[in-house]
């Protein structure tokens, strides 16, 4: 079962267990993702805020090669 990351913050943009800690998220919004590098995963640290923010989010969704991060938005 898909499950959502307890480390998310609240909000609409969060990562699944699906996440293979590829670390291409964090890279491409850095300070909306985070890596939990002991367990091995990505996760959202802060929802983004800015028109900005949320089209980089896109990106991150587009590319994530596990399909990991969802919005629920």
């Amino acid at each position: 079962m898909v499950e959502k990351f307890l480390e998310n913050c609240e909000g609409r943009i969060y990562v699944d267990s699906h996440c293979i800690n590829c670390s291409l998220c964090p890279e491409i919004a850095a300070g909306i993702f985070a890596t939990n590098h002991e367990e091995g995963y990505e996760y959202v640290v802060r929802q983004p805020e800015s028109e900005q923010e949320f089209q980089l989010v896109a990106e991150a969704i587009t590319l994530c090669p596990a399909s990991a991060i969802r919005d629920n938005g």
